[in-house]
């Protein structure tokens, strides 16, 4: 099954938390951070949003940086995926 983002959304997939801090202690899945780095799998096709011209400008395997608390989680075929706005990504990583 494939996700098709409609307007100016993305789907984006995170990188997993980290296990460990620096100093090695291992941390529970409850103390853990929301990881804000994530790859785009899928870019919606921009068009008319709230009667505004919406122009994509990110790329399918783009990393980027998102807000912590941005999106919507769905999970497909066992895999995790957020989809966000694109107005919701903070930069791009290069």
């Amino acid at each position: 099954m494939k996700i098709k983002p409609l307007l100016d959304r993305v789907v984006v997939k995170f990188e997993e938390a980290e296990q460990t801090t620096a100093s090695g202690i291992v941390l529970t899945s409850a103390s853990q951070e929301k990881p804000q780095f994530a790859t785009i799998v899928a870019v919606g096709p921009g068009g008319m949003v709230d009667g505004k011209e919406v122009e994509m400008f990110v790329n399918i395997g783009d990393k980027v940086i998102t807000g912590k608390y941005a999106g919507t989680e769905v999970k497909l075929d066992g895999e995790e995926y957020t989809i966000v706005r694109q107005g919701d990504i903070l930069a791009v990583v290069e």
